[in-house]
This record gives C-alpha cells, structure tokens and sequence, in this order.
C-alpha cells in the first residue's frame, strides 16, 4: 500500500463528549495525525482512550445524531458523519478491546469473511483475504474452529484477522496486547509493524507502545495533557507519574553492577 507521508489521514477539531450522566469524557480534544504515523494513545484508566478510539468511526456518538454541520472528527478530510458511516468504516478497521464484542459467528473461517463479504468482493478472493489474514495472525488451522473455544489471546487474534480481510487504510486498536502471551504479544508487534497504513493504538503496555509508535499522546481527563515523539514523552519521568503513568522498562537506566 502507497501512500503519502505528508498527506493528513486523520484530524480531531475541539472534540467534546459528555456522557447521559453528566460526566465529561473528552474535553475540547484537537490533533492530526499524518498518513502512515503510528500513534500511541496512553493514560490512567478512565482518561477518556476507548471513547476517543469510538469516535472515529462513528460508534459514538450515536450516528443518529451526527450531521454535516456537527462533524468534529475527519479521516482523509471527510467528517465522520452520519451520512458519510459507511464510506468512513471502509477505510478503518476498528479493533474492540474485548473480542466478545466482535466475535458472533459459528466459526472463526465465517468471523474473518463477514467484514469482506459485506464489501461486495466475490467469493474467490473473500476466501484468498481469509486464508492471508489467518496467516499472518498465525491461525492458519483455526478457521474451522468454533470461536468460544479459543483463548482470549487467540479470540483476539480472530478479531484482528478479521480487521486485516478488509484491507483498511487505518487500524484503530483498543488494547490490542491485553490477555496476549509474550509470543502472541512479538507476533502481533510484527504484524502492525509490517503494516504501511495509519494506527492509533490506545495501550496500557507502554513498552509495546515504545516498541511500534513514533508518537504518544498522553490523555488524561479527557484532555490531551501531552503530544510528541515517544522516547521524549516516555522517558520524561515526572510527566509520566503526573499521569498515573510509568516509563517503560527499556527507557530506565539501570546502574551498572560491578
């Protein structure tokens, strides 16, 4: 996949949301982020990263409510509205961070197709982006196999397969490494890393963040409190423990022994 480094793939303008019972959890939110950058998100629990992530593709606010006039969040300049949903979600593929909310099919071979039938492709190469996807998750014997009788590891993996059979010039990733064993973890690492496509990846791993992002936002209070190259924020000691936050272990100068 080409594509053009300076050209912008996505651009947040003073995003603001507040849930049914008052509370706010963004709060005036604005940044671009250029074809082709790897994004981390990072900050406590409860900052406001999985509803950023949900505006993206328009899982929030409900699309009923989203018009022209109202677009606050664009991807390659088209505001993510209410009538532009389905264009939008062609070029993005959102992964949930519980694969039980993107899971429902009766075998992991009909999970990965859904997403690439749905995109009007024959059936010829809905099979061949099938057969590629589970590849390169490294689940290549699994299409058989019922779903709810994998690993959350491997249910993951299913779900990101099935994000890949759609080919998206975007990956938007919630805590893609959570219940991922440390081969699973260096697998998925390489996947993303082979991948030429924008990401924005919200992550509690800060060394899985350090490892693939040139880039890190800090949120915190629904606010961007920081936004810069990685190894510049993440070493930056007081800055990460202002925001419930540590530095990774490969940034931490250990004292030499003797």
């Amino acid at each position: 996949m080409t594509m053009n480094p300076t050209s912008t793939a996505l651009e947040l303008r003073h995003l603001t949301f507040r849930y049914p019972n008052g509370r706010i959890a963004l709060d005036d939110v604005s940044f671009c982020i250029a074809a082709g950058e790897r994004v981390a998100v990072v900050g406590p629990s409860g900052a406001g990263k999985s509803t950023l992530l949900m505006h993206l593709n328009g899982l929030l606010p409900a699309p009923s409510v989203v018009f022209d006039e109202d677009a606050r969040v664009f991807v390659q300049s088209l505001g993510v509205t209410k009538s532009r949903l389905r264009e939008i979600r062609r070029q993005i593929g959102f992964l949930f961070q519980d694969p039980d909310d993107q899971l429902f099919c009766p075998t992991v071979r009909e999970d990965v197709a859904f997403g690439p039938l749905n995109l009007g492709l024959t059936q010829a190469e809905v099979l061949n982006r099938v057969d590629r996807s589970l590849i390169a998750v490294g689940l290549p014997e699994h299409g058989p196999r019922n779903p709810a009788q994998l690993s959350t590891g491997e249910r993951k993996r299913v779900c990101l397969a099935g994000v890949l059979a759609c080919e998206p010039k975007m990956l938007v990733l919630d805590e893609p490494t959570s219940n991922l064993d440390p081969r699973a973890r260096r697998h998925l690492l390489q996947i993303l890393k082979e991948f030429s496509g924008t990401q924005i990846i919200a992550t509690h791993d800060l060394d899985f963040a350090y490892d693939l992002c040139q880039r890190v936002l800090v949120l915190d209070a629904g606010k961007v409190q920081a936004d810069g190259p990685a190894g510049q924020l993440m070493s930056n000691a007081d800055l990460m423990d202002r925001h419930g936050l540590e530095v990774p272990w490969r940034l931490i100068q250990r004292p030499m022994t003797s």
